[in-house]
């Protein structure tokens, strides 16, 4: 069973890291492995599934009007031809076609990516890997595009490059960023595309975690520590939106780059030396 202060601390991990492009995944990895946790023991991997549902439900309160005003849209689209000039409409259909990538490549690999590379060694090469991706988008990036530009196109492309991120340090929200600079959209446009392709994706994978590691969660991990974990990602994910999105109305990725530098490099020298381990 997980010790509830160490439930705490990884929901504060969690809920600083989902949105940011510094990949939660291997910070969470990290966490674990330092707690003596196993990152690919079965219960931990479900318990680090389900705990981003709670940043990700705070991403949904945070955005609900727009959400709201895209469903509605949506919805009256479907059944009102008249109604589909709306962007919203179309940006319905823009979220779910960019989301199906990473679902549909995380429902069929999914053995692969709970077990084969969720060491602690593919996490290193994720997140110092990508971070030259998101170093040439950020800086390479024309960020002249807003959000009512996205097509069809973009979508997919962005979506595709989303599913990178099943790979342990690359960052769900860093490769959706990257993908939308590379497509031309400003920082702030980027960040918001992170959050709305999120949204279906974590609460699928959440979903998906429940109902396949329901019982060894229990018996592992323990729901107490999960639903901690949960609860404190939502509170502290709430605060850092926020912060986000004034963020990277005013600066550059280049911290958040410089930082996966510094963490990809801390990891190698802990997993050398044996302070943590990839079991």
């Amino acid at each position: 069973m997980m010790e509830w202060w160490h439930a705490v601390i990884i929901g504060i991990v969690e809920g600083i890291t989902e949105f940011l492009p510094i990949s939660s995944t291997a910070h969470i990895g990290f966490f674990t492995s330092m707690f003596g946790y196993s990152s690919t023991e079965a219960s931990v991997v479900a318990f680090s599934a389900i705990i981003q549902a709670g940043a990700i439900a705070a991403a949904v309160i945070y955005f609900w009007k727009d959400i709201s005003r895209t469903a509605l849209a949506f919805f009256k689209g479907l059944f009102n031809k008249s109604e589909r000039k709306n962007f919203d409409y179309k940006f319905g259909w823009l979220i779910l076609i960019g989301s199906l990538p990473i679902v549909i490549t995380g429902v069929f690999l999914q053995d692969f990516v709970e077990t084969a590379v969720r060491s602690l060694w593919w996490m290193v090469a994720g997140l110092l890997g990508f971070t030259f991706v998101l170093w040439w988008a950020d800086r390479m990036g024309t960020r002249r595009r807003k959000e009512k530009s996205m097509t069809t196109k973009d979508s997919i492309i962005i979506g595709l490059i989303q599913a990178l991120s099943l790979i342990p340090g690359v960052s769900r929200s860093g490769a959706a960023t990257a993908a939308g600079l590379l497509q031309g959209f400003d920082r702030v446009t980027t960040t918001r595309l992170a959050f709305f392709l999120g949204i279906p994706a974590l609460v699928g994978a959440a979903v998906l975690q429940i109902a396949a590691h329901y019982d060894e969660i229990g018996a592992g991990v323990g729901w107490t520590a999960t639903i901690i974990g949960t609860v404190v990602s939502f509170i502290v994910a709430f605060v850092c939106i926020d912060w986000l999105l004034k963020f990277v109305s005013r600066r550059s990725f280049a911290v958040f780059i410089w930082y996966r530098f510094a963490l990809g490099a801390l990891l190698v020298v802990l997993l050398l030396t044996g302070v943590i381990t990839t079991a």
